[in-house]
């Protein structure tokens, strides 16, 4: 791109996973997989007490809450979204737990009157559906003093729609993830974005920042990965029929959880979600 030339403006995509009572408690049930990585990440940036982190995205605000743990009561947390209905959980759960020291705002971050010289910015499943990412981290950078903290992870669905088309996964889950891949792709969405952080970064100013990647998988009868598939289908299901990708008749979320963990029994290879990429880096002085 030559000095000077303005990037053109991208749309946002759809939130391909739908706005409900019943994806938000989708949301909050997946911070389980997720939290692990998502707290490796933070402590391996260098999050800790007393410091003030913007969390961008905040959805129901499990982010925001772990981040809460991670500064103390010394601390503060500032949790950003653009859906009031989801901040009204977040609210609540943050108070639930007794956290003065963590407040949410409802804005988008690109636009909206933020502190500056917060230690720390951070973002869960945010960047994927911004229609600029390097914009988006830009923007969220600008409020992090130098040498702080800017920390993202995202969800990259080329990384296991590969291992399928390696047929490393079983027939069930192939299908059920190209699915996932289509609709995501349909609704905007960047699938590749996890590793698409590095070029993000880079591009954002921030140079080649730390990266990890961890990918719940579970074979177990009880583990809670086949509802939580369950659970993410329904939520895409409104999607997956409007787009013509598949019907409610094919995905049959009622037994899905249940052929799921057939699948697993009788090919011996486990249920792999998500790959989660993270990525960090400090801003430069």
């Amino acid at each position: 791109m030559s000095q000077g030339t303005a990037r053109p403006p991208q749309a946002d995509a759809t939130y391909t996973m739908g706005r409900t009572d019943a994806e938000t408690e989708r949301l909050i049930k997946q911070s389980g997989f997720r939290n692990v990585s998502t707290r490796r990440l933070f402590e391996e940036a260098g999050l800790r007490p007393g410091m003030t982190v913007l969390d961008v995205g905040s959805g129901a605000g499990d982010v925001a809450l772990l981040a809460a743990e991670l500064v103390g009561p010394t601390g503060a947390v500032v949790g950003v979204d653009v859906n009031p209905a989801v901040l009204a959980t977040a609210r609540e759960r943050a108070a639930a737990r007794g956290l003065a020291h963590v407040r949410f705002l409802e804005g988008d971050v690109r636009t909206l009157a933020l502190p500056d010289e917060v230690d720390a910015v951070v973002g869960r499943g945010v960047l994927m559906y911004v229609g600029d990412p390097v914009e988006a981290v830009s923007a969220a950078a600008r409020h992090v003093r130098p040498g702080g903290i800017v920390a993202f992870q995202d969800a990259d669905f080329t990384l296991v729609c590969a291992w399928a088309a390696a047929a490393l996964l079983p027939p069930l889950l192939t299908q059920l993830w190209t699915w996932v891949y289509r609709v995501f792709e349909r609704s905007g969405a960047h699938v590749s974005m996890g590793m698409a952080l590095h070029r993000t970064f880079v591009d954002a100013g921030l140079g080649p920042p730390a990266m990890s990647l961890h990918t719940p998988v579970g074979g177990a009868p009880d583990w809670l990965g086949f509802d939580y598939m369950a659970d993410s289908f329904r939520s895409l299901l409104p999607l997956l029929e409007q787009y013509g990708i598949a019907t409610a008749a094919e995905v049959d979320v009622a037994t899905l959880a249940a052929r799921l963990r057939a699948d697993v029994v009788a090919s011996g290879i486990p249920l792999m979600l998500f790959p989660d990429v993270g990525a960090w880096a400090r801003k430069p002085g």
